[in-house]
């Protein structure tokens, strides 16, 4: 039915994912000012991990015997896409402004897994997509220098954008591998199993600060914003994305992220009344600019693997 369709259509999955994912940002702020930042990112993937383990036990299909292999390599996944990106972004939270984060971390992806295309000969390389890059690379130097700047944060907003850098690059890594990951494995699982896994190594992270964190303390209203960010941005997205890349392969997905800086950018000012210095949002410009031309000039010469979309599209979980 054309409705149906219209559902499974990757790109409406991947525009609700950057429609969570851009509010995610602000929200896990928010939580990280009343509770240590290891300890919100394990409500966050933990609620995330117990969603989707739901989900599997309602909607899932029988696992195949050899869905084993396939698990163990989603579980390594949830490594990089959970545990290490999340350790790192929380991490920056609590050092720097959410809309650092949402500039640095959806810009920055998309180059850095352009530029590992190109390396590696999956993509072709053209003048235009080597000054994107540049560009991008050059926008980045202009952001950290002036989020350097004593009058914008200084040294602890300059680390917890280091931060957010290094959660870039796992979220790249991330990117790449997922149409692996989705070719072995159903969506639902894939993604419950790399849930899950970095959420038990989340978990070890945060364990001495548990005792730490007063939670009789805490407000109704940080309880509400942990169930949005477990099930909205940690679950639903997380499965949505694993679709998305496995239908139209990593350039295409990364294209997508351009979105979450807008979103995110809008919620952090409205909501958190944070803002740029002049130069940051400078370089954001720079950044940004060098992103999309990166990414977009000659993006039709990448593909996913051989197997890889159909997997994705023959048999999708019904969620």
């Amino acid at each position: 039915m054309p409705e149906n369709k219209g559902w499974k259509s990757p790109y409406l999955l991947l525009t609700i994912t950057m429609l969570l994912w851009g509010s995610a940002f602000s929200s896990s702020k928010s939580v990280v000012a009343q509770m240590p930042h290891t300890v919100a990112a394990l409500l966050r993937f933990g609620g995330g991990a117990v969603a989707l383990l739901a989900a599997v036990a309602l909607f899932g299909r029988p696992a195949a015997p050899a869905s084993a292999r396939g698990g163990g390599r989603a579980a390594l996944a949830g490594l990089l896409g959970v545990f290490a990106y999340n350790g790192f972004f929380f991490w920056g939270l609590s050092l720097a402004p959410s809309l650092d984060a949402g500039i640095l971390i959806p810009v920055l992806s998309p180059v850095l897994t352009s530029a590992f295309l190109l390396v590696t000969g999956r993509d072709r390389p053209s003048g235009a997509r080597l000054a994107g890059l540049a560009l991008g690379l050059a926008g980045a130097a202009v952001f950290f220098f002036g989020a350097g700047g004593s009058a914008h944060g200084g040294a602890t907003r300059l680390s917890g954008d280091l931060l957010y850098l290094l959660s870039a690059v796992c979220w790249a890594a991330y990117t790449l591998i997922g149409p692996r990951v989705l070719a072995g494995v159903d969506p639902l699982r894939a993604t419950t199993y790399a849930t899950c896994a970095g959420a038990v190594l989340l978990g070890v992270l945060a364990a001495p600060d548990l005792g730490e964190t007063h939670w009789s303390a805490l407000p109704p209203g940080l309880w509400l914003n942990v169930v949005f960010l477990a099930i909205g941005p940690a679950a639903v997205a997380n499965l949505l994305y694993y679709r998305g890349v496995g239908a139209v392969g990593p350039a295409s997905a990364s294209l997508m992220m351009f979105m979450v800086p807008v979103i995110n950018t809008g919620c952090a000012m409205l909501f958190l009344g944070e803002s740029f210095g002049g130069l940051q949002a400078l370089g954001a410009l720079v950044l940004l600019s060098g992103a999309v031309l990166a990414v977009t000039r000659g993006r039709g010469s990448a593909r996913p693997r051989v197997g890889t979309a159909p997997t994705a599209e023959k048999k999708p979980s019904e969620l």
